[in-house]
C-alpha cells in the first residue's frame, strides 16, 4: 500500500504561480510512476502531468503544457507540481496519483493509488 498526501494548495491571482507536493509513505520501495490529475466542481476526474519512476519521462496535457512542470524526489518520496501562468480555468481540486509500475500513463484506471485532493482556486 502506498499512501499519498497531497499540500500547497490555495487562492492565487491568474498569472500567478503555485507549488503543490505530494508525499507518499508506505511501499515506497517500489518503482512507482506518478501523476496530478484534476477535478472542477460538476466535471470529470482529468488527466494533468505524470512523471516515471527515474524522473526519465513526463506527460503533461495539453492544456497545461508550457505552464506546469512535473518533478520528484526519490530520495524524499515527494513529487511536485510547479504551477505557473495560472488561469481561471485550472480552478480544481488537485489530486496525486501513484500506480505501481514505473512507466507513465494517462488514464484514471492506470493509478492504484490516489491522495485526498488539494484545493487551487484562481481568480480573475
Amino acid at each position: 500500500q502506498v499512501q499519498l498526501v497531497e499540500s500547497g494548495g490555495g487562492l492565487v491571482q491568474a498569472g500567478g504561480s503555485l507549488r503543490l507536493s505530494c508525499a507518499a509513505s508506505g511501499r515506497t520501495d517500489s518503482k512507482n510512476a506518478m501523476a496530478w490529475f484534476r477535478q472542477a466542481p460538476g466535471e470529470e476526474r482529468v488527466f494533468v502531468a505524470s512523471i516515471s519512476w527515474s524522473s526519465a519521462s513526463t506527460g503533461y496535457a495539453d492544456s497545461v503544457k508550457g505552464r506546469f512542470i512535473i518533478s520528484r524526489d526519490n530520495a524524499k518520496n515527494t513529487v511536485h507540481l510547479q504551477m505557473n501562468s495560472l488561469k481561471p480555468e485550472d480552478t480544481a481540486v488537485y489530486y496525486c496519483a501513484a500506480r505501481s509500475v514505473p512507466f507513465i500513463a494517462r488514464t484514471l484506471a492506470s493509478y492504484n493509488y490516489w491522495g485526498q485532493g488539494t484545493q487551487v482556486t484562481v481568480s480573475s
